[in-house]
């Protein structure tokens, strides 16, 4: 049984008339605007180093602490990960 691939598929999408618009022609209105908040909380990983692999522990959090991240929505571990790291690292440079 052989398997197809996406790559041998026709694209239905018309391609020379995309290339051929003009900046001015796009029409950005479905799209949300950024705004500085936003564009501050953002996380820009290209070229750097891959992570390192978490690992999973059990931590004991005062509860209001752990509602707090919560309420900061989605990622909030990693918040806090991002937080004990920049704590870790200004705790070496004292040493």
């Amino acid at each position: 049984m052989s398997k197809r691939t996406t790559s041998k598929k026709r694209s239905r999408s018309d391609l020379q008339r995309v290339d051929a618009m003009r900046d001015q022609d796009i029409d950005f209105s479905d799209i949300p605007p950024m705004t500085p908040e936003m564009f501050a909380k953002a996380v820009v990983r290209s070229g750097l180093k891959p992570t390192l692999p978490k690992e999973q522990i059990t931590l004991r959090l005062d509860a209001d602490v752990l509602q707090w991240f919560r309420a900061q929505g989605a990622g909030y571990q990693t918040q806090i990960n991002a937080l004990l790291r920049a704590y870790m690292q200004e705790h070496r440079r004292q040493r």
